[in-house]
């Protein structure tokens, strides 16, 4: 089965994390907007940990799509003819 979940899952929450940094680029001189929140800037915080983590989870699928040892999964190495005979 072919199916790999965190290509779905990098580009969503990179796309998110994307949105909410500018977000909170384009609003963070507005200081009535921050004070609930302790004059942090939630956006661009939480946005870059979104970013980061979609970016991580994309790298992740990138390194997991590799096959090992350059083979294609599931194939095995041919035997070379008269290598190792059969023992008796």
């Amino acid at each position: 089965m072919g199916l790999d979940l965190r290509w779905p899952i990098g580009l969503m929450f990179s796309l998110i994390g994307a949105m909410l940094t500018i977000n909170g680029l384009i609003t963070g001189s507005n200081a009535d907007m921050y004070k609930r929140s302790l004059d942090i800037n939630v956006n661009l915080w939480w946005g870059l940990v979104l970013l980061a983590f979609g970016a991580f989870m994309l790298l992740m699928a990138k390194m997991g799509s590799k096959p090992a040892g350059g083979d294609a999964p599931g194939t095995r190495p041919k035997p070379q003819s008269g290598a190792n005979p059969p023992s008796k």
